[in-house]
């Protein structure tokens, strides 16, 4: 958690209309409770299978993605963390060296590792270690057989899912270019979804389908003057600049959350490859029925109730969309860390007019609007719900929802239940 000086709240209000597009939005700047961009490491282990996160920072950081991520003792994960320690901090050694002895083993007990990401954290950073020109010292002593890139996952003024970003972006320079038209998926997606995101591209008749990050180190994707890509994240706004800086277009679309979304977000991709409607509609309309029946089993759950977002993996804007459009719920007031709004500017088009936008966190004044609106439910980080649990509010825990597999269709009743059980839960210790 980092602080700041509290400040007055700053109502922009843009001039497009449609939805919430010309809805005032809230600024703050303050006290906030967020997780650190190392947390992104969690799930990026284990979407590229020959990669290693080594984290450069101290024993806390160490302590952080070791307990997030839950690995066992005997576990032997694709992350790790060398230590900034008191020599380091003092000068008694030269970190540089240190930091290339660490490597040199870790490349030695582990043959498997194709690509090594050096990772800052705030310690390396408080103490001015260049990672970039390590990581360039680093790639041309083991390179061709390993790549070393580096970024930064420091939780200085970020969010955690920044992490992701972060590392996305490193990955931008080193992709092979092409002239080809091709489409990218950009976001990490758990293995089942891009499974079935594939498959139903090729069933609209759109076989030359990338995927950033990919699976393995030597599968990076290509990008060109031809190349669109897809969010599937909506917190990516880095790696889309260095995508577009390479040629690369996208496509505009809500994210592939929910029924609407999903459909929406395979609409863009068919109206780009000049598919007919006729076509798509046969390709996704069996996953598209499946997907609306099981959110009709749920939606009598969260019909009618009241939720609150605070501001912490900006998800927000997209599931707030999925939960009062398919699901029937009241939108309070919809927090997120930073509002791009180019990205986002399909998703705000469908929130209801009226909806309360903030950006940015003052925990305090936050937490004073929640307590005065008394949703039925409150999606936050792990740092207030426990609070909030006490004082009798129902809470999701925001993280929960980047952890788990929630795009696309055969995945939105998940997605709905993740937001049914505390509720039921509620009910159950109520009776």
């Amino acid at each position: 958690m980092s602080s700041a000086l509290a400040a007055v709240p700053v109502v922009v209000k843009p001039k497009n209309a449609g939805g919430c597009t010309d809805a005032p939005v809230l600024k703050e700047r303050g006290q906030r409770e967020v997780f650190c961009g190392l947390t992104g490491i969690i799930w990026l282990h284990r979407k590229i299978q020959d990669a290693f996160f080594l984290v450069v920072g101290s024993r806390t950081c160490a302590h952080l993605i070791q307990s997030a991520a839950g690995v066992m003792i005997f576990a032997e994960p694709r992350f790790g963390t060398a230590i900034i320690d008191e020599r380091d901090l003092a000068g008694m050694s030269d970190a540089n060296d240190e930091l290339d002895r660490v490597v040199a083993q870790l490349l030695a007990r582990r043959p498997d590792i194709k690509l090594l990401f050096l990772v800052g954290s705030c310690p390396s950073e408080v103490i001015k270690l260049d990672l970039s020109r390590a990581a360039q010292r680093l790639a041309g002593v083991h390179s061709p057989k390993v790549r070393v890139l580096n970024y930064s996952g420091s939780g200085i003024e970020t969010t955690f899912t920044q992490g992701e970003d972060a590392c996305l972006a490193s990955l931008v320079p080193t992709l092979p270019a092409t002239t080809e038209k091709s489409l990218m998926v950009v976001g990490s997606l758990a293995d089942v979804v891009e499974d079935q995101f594939r498959r139903l591209f090729t069933a609209i008749g759109i076989d030359d389908v990338q995927f950033l990050p990919p699976r393995r180190a030597h599968l990076l994707p290509k990008v060109g003057p031809n190349t669109k890509y897809l969010l599937a994240q909506p917190f990516l706004a880095d790696t889309a600049r260095a995508l577009e800086a390479r040629g690369a277009t996208r496509l505009e679309a809500p994210f592939p959350l929910g029924v609407e979304g999903t459909t929406a977000w395979f609409e863009a991709a068919a109206r780009e490859w000049n598919v007919s409607v006729e076509t798509l509609d046969a390709a996704i309309s069996p996953a598209r029925t499946r997907a609306t029946q099981a959110l009709a089993r749920l939606k009598p759950q969260l019909e009618g109730k009241r939720i609150f977002f605070f501001p912490d993996s900006q998800l927000e804007i997209p599931l707030a969309r999925f939960l009062h459009r398919e699901l029937g719920m009241e939108l309070l007031e919809v927090g997120t860390p930073f509002l791009h709004r180019q990205h986002l500017a399909s998703e705000l088009a469908l929130l209801p007019e009226g909806t309360q936008l903030s950006e940015g966190q003052h925990v305090e004044n936050q937490l004073d609007r929640c307590r005065a609106a008394a949703p039925d439910l409150v999606v936050c980080g792990l740092g207030l719900a426990n609070p909030l649990e006490a004082e009798g509010m129902t809470t999701k825990w925001a993280i929960e929802l980047v952890f788990t597999p929630i795009q696309g269709y055969d995945q939105a009743a998940d997605l709905a239940g993740l937001f049914a059980r505390p509720l039921h839960r509620r009910t159950l210790l109520a009776a």
